[in-house]
């Protein structure tokens, strides 16, 4: 019988289970249908339905043997494509167990790479049934991660898995009191009987001769060995060590760093820059922006925008250097994407701000703050990384007075903020007190001279 013909017999109203018995082993579509509409009598009942009222059976319906066969399909779980220059990552953790029930899209597991955490999300809904990988293994795009039964619903496996365990228990005490129940009973008397040896256990005469030779000696030698432990420790007290494994993040921070010290002739160069304007500015207009936008304005969006204005004068300090054997080929670009400096609890991260010599402060500031709330929640995307031709951090916020940042290659140069600190200025003659702070640029001497450094850094100061 195929398939339609058991459809329509048995929306005509023959029973499903007098089908299943027909039905040849050869027809397995029609088994499939007829095994799951013979536990679902509402989908019986609306092909019957469908009969009576001489409407064609529905795709929906008809998909029945398709819904069935895919009920107990496995599927494997690989790992994604992460981008371009990302082949590899550290299997972090699995948020599911074997036996969990997912729903499509839902996490399963964390993939930690050099610049983000990859959620490893699940391609449909269905069950864990076993995980190919284990945490803290290296794992390859491509790479089976788990395996996956399809469809189901949420709980339907682990109310099965309860249910079984506690049917066997009564079928085991059914069938040893229904055989002759009186002789089933005296088995249990010779077993009170057996547990009349353990008056041999009551003889515990040996363990006490045990007990009696040398203990006391050994007990001696180790007080000796702790005395002299405490003598050599006493005069430093205790002192430990924790090691540490470094995660992905870490370890590609100090394999670019130091690559950025071995390819770029780096140089710093420094200047001190007068922030009344920019803080009149700020305490005149912060509860305005606060109130519109709900943007708290900060500095980094004002030296973002005069970097970008200082570019047009030194636009040597937004281009890279590309080609083969480090480079023979300088890139000139007509767009600024500044990465901006955040610190995480993994480390640090350089998410980029797009286009910003196109965009206004607020805007800029905006973008910033949106940028690092997402990097501290671990949400960046390899977009939010990707690219970055000039870079601004602001070690100021931790109280640094002064310090060389590293470039970011393939950049060329970057800007490094410092803490405002009020100093005696001379101001037309006068000392006067001015919040000040260092501004210090570090570029790559093989593009950028030392004439177009000073000069872009003093247009930032006139800027600011």
């Amino acid at each position: 019988m195929s398939s339609s013909q058991c459809l329509r017999r048995l929306a005509a109203g023959r029973p499903a289970s007098v089908l299943l018995r027909q039905t040849p082993r050869s027809s397995r579509s029609a088994l499939r249908c007829l095994s799951t509409l013979s536990r679902n009598s509402q989908n019986t009942q609306s092909l019957r339905t469908s009969w009576q009222q001489q409407k064609p059976i529905t795709f929906s319906q008809s998909r029945l043997f398709s819904m069935t066969s895919r009920r107990d399909e496995e599927q494997i779980v690989k790992v994604p494509e992460m981008a371009e220059s990302i082949t590899e990552g550290t299997l972090k953790q699995f948020s599911k167990q074997p036996g969990d029930y997912v729903e499509q899209d839902e996490e399963i597991a964390t993939i930690e790479t050099d610049k983000i955490d990859v959620a490893v999300n699940a391609p449909a809904a269905g069950t864990i049934k076993e995980f190919l990988a284990k945490e803290e293994d290296t794992v390859e795009v491509g790479q089976e991660l788990v395996k996956m039964e399809l469809g189901g619903e949420p709980g339907q496996k682990a109310d099965k898995g309860k249910e079984q365990p506690k049917e066997p228990a009564p079928d085991s005490q059914q069938t040893s009191s229904q055989p002759d129940g009186g002789k089933e009973q005296q088995p249990p008397k010779e077993e009170s009987k057996k547990p009349e040896p353990p008056k041999e256990e009551s003889k515990p005469a040996p363990p006490k001769q045990e007990s009696k030779p040398e203990p006391p000696k050994q007990k001696e030698e180790p007080k000796k060995e702790s005395k002299e432990t405490s003598k050599s420790e006493s005069p430093y007290g205790s002192r430990g060590e924790n090691r540490v494994k470094m995660n992905r993040m870490r370890l590609r921070i100090a394999e670019r760093l130091k690559q950025s010290q071995n390819t770029a002739a780096s140089l710093t160069t420094f200047n001190e820059v007068d922030m009344s304007a920019v803080m009149d500015l700020r305490k005149r207009y912060k509860d305005e922006v606060l109130k519109n936008t709900g943007v708290k304005l900060g500095f980094m969006s004002a030296f973002t925008k005069a970097a970008c204005m200082a570019m047009k004068d030194v636009p040597t300090v937004n281009a890279s250097i590309e080609g083969p054997n480090g480079g023979d080929t300088i890139v000139y670009r007509d767009y600024v994407d500044v990465s901006v400096a955040v610190a995480t609890e993994k480390g640090l991260v350089t998410p980029v701000v797009r286009n910003c010599e196109s965009m206004e402060m607020v805007g800029i500031e905006k973008s910033i703050a949106d940028l690092g709330k997402k990097a501290r929640d671990n949400k960046l995307t390899i977009e939010d990384m990707a690219g970055g031709t000039f870079t601004i951090s602001n070690g100021g916020v931790f109280g640094s007075l002064m310090g060389t940042p590293i470039i970011n290659l393939p950049q060329t140069a970057v800007l490094g903020l410092h803490a405002i600190k009020e100093k005696p200025v001379a101001i037309n003659g006068k000392v006067e007190i001015r919040p000040m702070m260092y501004l210090a640029l570090t570029y790559d001497h093989r593009i950028l001279d030392g004439r177009e450094a000073v000069t872009f850094l003093v247009k930032i100061k006139e800027y600011i």
